[in-house]
Order: C-alpha cells, then structure tokens, then sequence
C-alpha cells in the first residue's frame, strides 16, 4: 500500500489538502500531482465542502518540479487548471519556502496567506529552463515588473515582497497564520454556495482564457526545455550541489 500524500482535515465545511511530501520537500512528482488533481475532484463533487484550504507539512511548501520523478507534460497544467476551475474557492496557506513550480499553484489559488518566514524564488533559470506552464496563471496576478526581475534572475523574497506584487494575497508577519486566515475563512463560510461559484468564475475568467489559448504552447515549451542539454546540465549539477558551468 502506498503512502498517502495528501493529508485531508474538515472542519465547518473547509477542506484542508495539505501536501504530504516533506522527504522532497513536497516537490511534484508524478504522485503527488496525481494525488493532489484527485483530491480537489472529490472535493468538487462533494456539496458539504464550500472552499479548500491547500497547505503543506514541513517547512517548504513546494520545492516545484521533482526532477527525479517528474510528472507527465500534461499533467501539472492540468493540475492548475483543475484549481481554477473548481466552483469552490481554494486558499493558499504558506508557512514555509515557495519554489518554481510550488509559485504556478499559488498563482492558481483563489487567495494566499503566507507567514513572515515564508521564502519565494522563481528558480528555474537557474538549472536551464523557463517558468513556461506556471506563467499561465501568474501573469495576469502578478506585478509585470516585478515578475520580469524575479524569474529572469532567480532571486530569493520574502513574503512580505510576495505580498507587494500579488503573488501572495496578505503577509501574515509575526501573527499565526491560522489566526490571520480565520476572517477569510469565516467569510467563505457565511457566503451563499451558488453565488460563491459563480462569483469565482467572474474573477478567474481572465486566467482560464490564457489556458484556453496558450497551455498547449507552454507545455510544449516546457518539455523541450527539459529535454534540452542547458536543463541537464542544471539538473545534474543541482543534484551534485555545485555551480553549472555557465556560472561567471
């Protein structure tokens, strides 16, 4: 029998989906991508849940693409699009660090709460590739200025930043996350379920219309890169803890 990595708690109607993958820092390996996709289905057929919390055990909440298991071409834009399209609001609760492709599901998250220790960095040009899928949801959120000098130099920020260019909804600081999210929680709670979805539907249409358009380009794009000799060499060398070659 497998292990489960997606740990699953209710309370008043909330689902928290928390991945459960800390050995690698919950990175997205074929299987949790595939058990996180399943999770948020169930929960969108299931009436008693009126919005999802998406959280995380250990301290990353995801280190983005597992490189030694990585999930099908298709599979992790399928993921995003499965979030944004789910007629029950999901809620992003971040207490740890936010790598690559950990930052496309934030993007797909309806509102994100992140700590004051929570760290973010768009890593990928780093080993040789491009932030082509997650692109897809973070583009119309994020700052446009503030997303060209974070994914062309990698750079590591803090949650604070996060919250500057929209990344992330509020920073939480020094106060508990939990006590930070209980408004929001409190308020999807008292919110009447059809005008929920449909209200959703009004503030995503933006996104999924970059789905629609421009998903199948991207992942065609992010699977050449990966296939590339830049992205072996990264790869390699991330694994080996030393610098590519192209490092000056």
């Amino acid at each position: 029998m497998t292990t489960p990595l997606i740990g699953r708690a209710r309370d008043r109607g909330v689902e928290t989906l928390s991945l459960d993958s800390p050995a690698n820092r919950n990175a997205l390996s074929h299987a949790l991508v595939r058990d996180l996709t399943e999770a948020l289905a169930q929960c969108g057929k299931d009436d008693d849940v009126r919005a999802v919390v998406l959280t995380h055990s250990g301290n990353t909440f995801s280190a983005g693409a597992d490189l030694k298991d990585p999930p099908p071409p298709e599979a992790v834009p399928a993921l995003l699009r499965r979030i944004l399209e789910l007629r029950k609001p999901v809620v992003a609760r971040v207490t740890g660090h936010v790598r690559a492709g950990g930052l496309g599901l934030l993007g797909a998250c309806d509102i994100a709460f992140a700590s004051g220790t929570a760290t973010f960095a768009f890593t990928e040009v780093r080993i040789g590739v491009a932030p082509a899928v997650i692109s897809l949801p973070l583009l119309p959120r994020v700052a446009p200025r503030a997303l060209s000098r974070y994914c062309l130099t990698g750079e590591t920020f803090g949650a604070a930043e996060a919250a500057r260019i929209g990344l992330v909804t509020h920073c939480a600081g020094d106060t508990d996350p939990d006590e930070a999210l209980a408004p929001v929680l409190d308020g999807l709670r008292r919110a009447a379920p059809g005008a929920l979805a449909r209200t959703k539907e009004l503030l995503t249409a933006k996104v999924l219309e970059a789905f629609v358009e421009d998903a199948g380009e991207m992942t065609r794009l992010s699977a050449s890169l990966f296939a590339g000799p830049e992205a072996r060499e990264g790869m390699t060398a991330f694994l080996e803890r030393r610098d590519p070659p192209w490092v000056v």
